[in-house]
């Protein structure tokens, strides 16, 4: 069997990743939550501890500076890297952070009855920000109806819209079923109804380029430790011209030009959105992590992907008593259960072969009650990702399986 593209690399990759040397063995398929982290995140980030850390913003002296314009270096690969321009990209701590001040941000200008469209794929913190607003402002919450496989589709986006619309936040990627939402027809419509358009796209950044010009969304959240780099970082995008009209959620050090009184000068934006000391470290090793994935294919990363995510289902399909709920995902997420068997304790035996996947409801319960089940066992593949990895696994779940009808009545 020719495997081709990066597949053929995928060891390679792994000597760029320190976690492998320290644990040759590992299986790791918990991709969608965390990915792994490559050394030169590490070396990018242990530089500033090491040689120049100070404050940024702050300082008149040299290593200030120099921690300053490295900080906004990685705002401008962000920026690059989405095709926004630097002053529409903020750094945050988290997709989850940025979607929460978006909608604690924007819903001064919502007023009783408007309507806020939501789907049933999102993650929570996509949708619990406007559960809560839609119950403190008196907004009309609605839900896309999803189709019979599970996806959100354009015809059903067009049935829930009213002259009330006022805002969709919808997710790029579905980190349960691994589904590309197609958001360029979508936010055309939105638009045509005079609706802001909010995209999470944590689940979408690590695998496709994503172009936010293209897209013309007017927010688009995702974090750093989805796509090679750390922990503790997020990005919020935003159009410039909505963001000038938004009061920030934090005030304090470092977002405002002069304080008096009684009154403050903030800062323009995107500083005036990041009061405090920020995660310095974590933004230049998220520039870092750009500057990796740049030198890779975005589309030799979803073909290896989906190579595996073929490669598996033709293998997990033949075991007996396992249901697999999204065989036509568009990027490499296998969502899946176990007849009669909670995931987590199968994820548990897996763990015992140091094959690391994730089981439960993934932060969007909305989907898994969807589905009719409590939970599911995912495994998620990336570009370190092998066809030995999905043997081993397809292994584990067989002996599983086969375990446990031992104790069948």
């Amino acid at each position: 069997m020719d495997k081709g593209g990066i597949t053929t690399d995928a060891l390679s990759l792994r000597k760029d990743f320190p976690i492998y040397k320290n644990h040759p063995d590992l299986v790791y398929l918990d991709n969608s939550a965390t990915s792994l982290t490559p050394q030169i995140v590490l070396d990018r980030m242990n530089d500033y501890y090491t040689n120049y850390n100070a404050n940024i913003n702050r300082g008149v002296y040299h290593m200030s500076f120099k921690a300053t314009d490295e900080y906004e270096k990685a705002r401008e690969k962000v920026a690059k890297f989405i095709n926004s321009k630097d002053n529409e990209v903020i750094f945050t701590k988290s997709t989850t952070d940025s979607l929460n001040k978006v909608c604690y941000m924007y819903k001064k200008f919502l007023k009783p009855n408007d309507q806020v469209i939501v789907t049933e794929l999102e993650h929570h913190s996509s949708v619990l920000p406007w559960q809560v607003a839609s119950k403190e402002l008196n907004l009309e919450l609605t839900y896309i109806p999803l189709d019979r496989d599970g996806r959100i589709t354009v015809e059903n986006f067009k049935k829930v819209i009213t002259e009330r619309a006022k805002v969709l936040a919808i997710t790029y990627v579905s980190n349960v079923m691994g589904y590309v939402t197609p958001l360029e027809e979508i936010i055309k419509i939105a638009h045509d109804n005079n609706m802001i358009v909010i995209v999470d796209a944590a689940q979408a950044i690590p695998h496709i380029k994503v172009d936010v010009r293209k897209l013309d969304c007017d927010f688009l959240a995702f974090s750093g430790h989805k796509m090679l780099g750390p922990t503790g970082i997020g990005i919020l995008y935003g159009k410039e011209k909505i963001l000038k009209s938004l009061q920030p959620v934090d005030f304090g050090g470092d977002m405002n030009e002069e304080v008096n009184l009684y009154d403050v000068e903030i800062k323009p934006i995107p500083h005036c959105f990041e009061a405090g000391t920020p995660a310095i470290a974590e933004a230049i090793g998220l520039g870092a992590a750009i500057d990796y994935l740049e030198m890779l294919n975005y589309e030799k990363i979803l073909d290896h992907e989906k190579k595996l995510h073929k490669y598996a289902l033709d293998k997990l399909s033949k075991i007996e008593n396992v249901v697999i709920y999204n065989p036509t995902a568009d990027i490499g997420v296998i969502s899946f259960n176990i007849e009669n068997l909670h995931p987590h304790d199968a994820s548990s035996l897996f763990d015992e072969r140091m094959i690391c996947v994730r089981a439960g409801h993934h932060c969007a319960q909305l989907i898994t009650k969807w589905l009719k089940c409590t939970g599911t066992i995912r495994a998620s593949f990336y570009i370190y990702n092998t066809y030995e990895d999905v043997d081993k696994f397809v292994d584990a779940v067989r002996d599983t399986v086969d375990f446990f009808k031992k104790f069948e009545v």
